[in-house]
């Protein structure tokens, strides 16, 4: 199997596990753990004052969910140029030190 389909194959087989679980299970909430926090403490402690609030409001769920699957993009971008850096710089070493 040639490296390209296999990275194509890959991606697909990320994208199926990813909408698989949104097509099948109907007319739930994929809450946060935020929200679960908050409803938590109200419970342990109804007079809770928060000392913070976000600086944004996002309009809806599904652009928080947005905001969070670009963040996690991000960072998979940063990790992944750091490691193919170090990959890089290593096999350019060894090969400038065979000539």
């Amino acid at each position: 199997m040639k490296r390209t389909t296999l990275v194509l194959f890959l991606l697909l087989l990320a994208v199926v596990i990813s909408v698989i679980p949104l097509l099948l299970i109907r007319d739930s909430e994929f809450e946060g753990a935020d929200g679960q926090a908050e409803e938590m403490i109200s419970e342990i402690n109804p007079e809770y004052e928060p000392w913070a609030e976000s600086l944004i409001e996002p309009p809806g769920g599904e652009t928080e969910s947005l905001l969070f699957a670009l963040q996690a993009a991000l960072g998979t971008l940063v990790i992944g140029f750091g490691f193919g850096y170090l990959f890089a710089r290593k096999r350019f070493l060894s090969e400038e030190s065979l000539s």
